[in-house]
């Protein structure tokens, strides 16, 4: 029989699950719709292919299929145009010539910053409305958060 500590426990995880999978969902579409006129015209696959890869330059076709959750011949369509569009370079490997390594352009970094100022600017409008306790406490969440889910290595840009 579980004691009363270890159900409060599980219920106290359950419930923090429960608030995470409520919350992310209209927080992430806010973003996308904050960037999609910010990102050169990229679909969503595109443009997380382009920030995976500026995050780990020289990364291959094979790393970002599985990032993306995508087969090797759609990733495979998704870089060919990113490198047609000019914001992604392919580059060979001396060892294997069937492998390839990505990395972003000039170009394509242009693209990524705009979507993400963009993306911010439209976030901070929203929290604008908090108290500074409930920014704060947001603030504080998303830090406990991103070593557990990662950071995708991006910036730290902040203005405070």
């Amino acid at each position: 029989m579980q004691s009363l500590s270890q159900t409060s426990k599980r219920s106290s995880v359950t419930n923090c699950a429960w608030e995470v999978l409520d919350a992310l969902p209209p927080v992430m579409w806010m973003i996308r719709k904050a960037m999609r006129s910010h990102r050169g015209g990229l679909s969503m696959p595109q443009f997380r292919a382009m920030v995976m890869i500026r995050n780990e330059p020289d990364t291959s076709l094979s790393t970002v299929a599985e990032y993306l959750a995508l087969s090797l011949p759609t990733t495979s369509r998704i870089v060919t145009g990113l490198v047609d569009k000019g914001f992604l370079k392919r580059g060979g490997c001396a060892e294997d010539r069937r492998q390839c390594s990505l990395g972003i352009t000039g170009r394509g970094q242009t693209v990524l910053n705009a979507a993400w100022s963009a993306a911010q600017k439209s976030l901070a409008e929203q929290i604008e409305q908090f108290s500074p306790a409930q920014r704060s406490a947001v603030a504080e969440a998303m830090r406990v958060l991103k070593p557990v889910f990662g950071s995708l290595g991006l910036p730290d840009n902040r203005e405070d």
